[in-house]
């Protein structure tokens, strides 16, 4: 599994994750942080990354192209630090890790989740 995290994140992210044995890179070390959310959509799905965020824009570009890839993580809440809720989405990613691999919108909400299978209909 490899996670690439969208710019609205930390970096701190990264570190986080890879700690927790999960391949992660940080938008801003392959990117520019102006990139519109379809070339960070784009360089997912060409690298097979999944895209870790809290933008509800990925989400309705999956719903609009009718993708089947990448994978979307998205996390909701007000804290959204990895020293606050890190735990929590390490556990969701490996609950949820056979449907992000083939390809899916997994959404966590400060103490629920939810799948949904791509193609979005």
């Amino acid at each position: 599994m490899k996670i690439l995290i969208d710019m609205n994140l930390s970096p701190t992210w990264a570190v986080f994750l890879k700690e927790n044995h999960i391949e992660a890179i940080h938008w801003s070390v392959v990117g520019r942080a102006t990139d519109q959310d379809f070339v960070i959509f784009e360089y997912a799905r060409l690298n097979s990354y999944i895209v870790f965020t809290n933008d509800l824009d990925f989400g309705s570009i999956l719903a609009a192209t009718n993708a089947n890839a990448p994978s979307v993580f998205q996390i909701r809440g007000q804290n959204l630090l990895p020293d606050v809720i890190g735990d929590k989405v390490v556990e969701c990613l490996k609950q949820y890790e056979h449907y992000l691999k083939e390809g899916s919108l997994v959404t966590l909400f400060d103490q629920k989740s939810k799948v949904r299978i791509l193609p979005l209909h």
